[in-house]
């Protein structure tokens, strides 16, 4: 006789979360994995709604992954962080652990991974980060880890770089925040060892071309595509990561998280590929 089927359930939470490719991803991985009877879903939910849905979950739950506008709500509700997720301030990761739940940060492994196979990037001392929303400080503590010590943030107001500079504070980084209209964007480009734009399209447009002079360039943006600072990386002949490389690598570890196997990092890829008609090369 055959063993019963095995039912273990995941999501990705967050609000609008219709639009996610995660389920492409991780259903992709439980597949592959042979672990039949596990599903992965979507579960709209607001940020203060996230105690109460935390709270609901049986032990059929194998983990959560967490998007806008619910990361620090994920942190605040974890039972336990991991150091990562303290230093970003925020989780995109929720693990069942011990009668509680173990808050992690993958958006670090999804810069990292996304800056290193798509354009080489290991390491470097200074970065430009334009922005300073829900991803910039993962890409704070994602460049830090990479041996960065200063970073340029541009942003549109200081009063926007409070989270960025606690976070900055708490890695030991040196960031000089810049506002936009004072910027200067080709030098900054020029002196830096690598950039990231987490900005819409409308605000890199006027200045791609500038951007695109960095040696390594991460545009966490992939729709619509391409990208004014895509088209100007391209023109140049440079490598540039993006937001769906960054996608693919932040879903690696959330998969070893959920279900203590190694991720089928080449079935994720094929499938998220498959999902997006193949828009990007996605490398491994």
């Amino acid at each position: 006789m055959a063993p019963p089927e095995v039912t273990r359930r995941a999501a990705v939470i967050g609000s609008p979360v219709a639009h996610s490719l995660s389920p492409v991803l991780h259903n992709a991985a439980f597949a592959a994995l042979g672990l039949a009877g596990w599903t992965y879903t979507r579960v709209e939910c607001e940020a203060e709604a996230v105690p109460g849905l935390v709270a609901g979950l049986d032990a059929s739950w194998a983990g959560l992954s967490v998007t806008m506008p619910n990361k620090r709500a994920a942190l605040a509700v974890a039972s336990s962080a991991t150091p990562r997720a303290t230093l970003v301030g925020a989780a995109n990761t929720l693990v069942p652990v011990d009668g509680g739940w173990r808050a992690d940060c993958t958006d670090v492994d999804g810069v990292l991974g996304a800056l290193r196979a798509a354009c080489g990037f290991t390491s470097g001392t200074r970065a430009v980060l334009l922005g300073a929303g829900g991803t910039a400080t993962a890409a704070l503590v994602a460049l830090a880890s990479a041996g960065v010590r200063a970073v340029s943030l541009v942003v549109r107001s200081v009063s926007r770089a409070a989270e960025a500079e606690g976070c900055a504070s708490r890695l030991g980084l040196a960031l000089d925040v810049v506002t936009w209209d004072e910027a200067d964007f080709a030098g900054l480009a020029a002196s830096c060892d690598v950039l990231v734009s987490t900005v819409p399209p409308a605000a890199t447009g006027p200045i791609a071309d500038a951007l695109a002079g960095a040696p390594c360039v991460l545009d966490v943006i992939y729709h619509p595509w391409p990208t004014p600072v895509a088209v100007a990386v391209e023109r140049r002949g440079r490598s540039l990561a993006t937001g769906l490389d960054m996608l693919l690598h932040q879903a690696f570890g959330q998969v070893e998280q959920f279900t203590g196997l190694p991720a089928p990092r080449e079935e994720m890829r094929q499938a998220l590929r498959r999902a997006t008609d193949d828009l990007l090369p996605l490398p491994v």
